[in-house]
C-alpha cells in the first residue's frame, strides 16, 4: 500500500512516463459535499493506439476499477481523455474513510491492517486527508470484505462506498 502520495488533480501535470505508461484522465460532475475536482489522472499501461489498462485505484472516478481497460481520445496538448470502459476486470473499487473520532481514529494505515488480509491494495489520499481507494481483487473472500466493511461503519470505525463492482461482489 502507498501511503504518501494523494492523487495529482491537474491535467496539465501529465505526463508519459515511458512509451507504455501513460496518464489517461476522466472528466465528471463533482458530488456536492465531497472533493471539488472535476478530473481524475490514473496511470495505465497502453495497449493500444487509443486503449489502456487501468494501472491504479481511483479516488473520484466512479465506475472504473484497477485492472479494467479504457478508451481514450489523445487531444491537441497530448493529454490522454477516457471515454469509455471497455473491458471491466475481475477488481472492485472500495473507498473507506476513516472515523476521526473512532476506534481508529485518523489512522489510514490502521485500517488498511483491518483489510490487508483480503489482499486489498490501494492508496492514501492524504494524511491530512486520510481517504483509503482500495482494488478488491476479484478472487479475494469478497463476503468477508463485506461483512468487514459493514461491521466497521456499524461499529464507527469508517464510512465507506463501492464506486465499482462486479457481479460476483453483488452477490457475495
Amino acid at each position: 500500500m502507498n501511503l504518501p502520495a494523494g492523487p495529482e488533480h491537474s491535467p496539465r501535470e501529465a505526463h508519459d512516463i515511458d512509451a507504455d505508461q501513460i496518464k489517461v484522465w476522466f472528466r465528471f460532475v463533482p458530488r456536492e459535499g465531497w472533493l471539488p475536482q472535476d478530473t481524475e489522472g490514473l496511470w495505465a499501461r497502453r495497449l493500444g493506439p487509443d486503449t489502456a489498462r487501468v494501472d491504479n485505484v481511483p479516488f473520484l472516478q466512479d465506475g472504473v476499477a484497477e485492472g479494467d481497460t479504457v478508451r481514450f481520445r489523445t487531444d491537441d496538448d497530448g493529454l490522454h481523455w477516457a471515454v469509455e470502459r471497455v473491458a471491466a476486470s475481475d477488481n472492485c473499487t472500495v473507498r473507506v474513510l476513516p472515523v476521526p473520532s473512532g476506534p481508529l481514529g485518523r489512522d489510514a494505515r490502521a485500517v488498511h491492517e483491518r483489510l490487508a488480509g483480503f489482499g486489498l491494495t490501494g492508496e492514501v489520499f492524504s494524511k491530512e486527508f486520510p481517504l483509503l481507494a482500495l482494488t478488491v481483487p476479484g478472487g479475494a473472500d469478497l463476503r468477508g470484505v463485506k461483512e468487514l466493511l459493514v461491521r466497521g461503519q456499524d461499529e464507527g470505525w469508517w464510512h465507506f462506498e463501492v464506486p465499482c463492482s462486479t457481479e460476483t461482489w453483488r452477490e457475495a
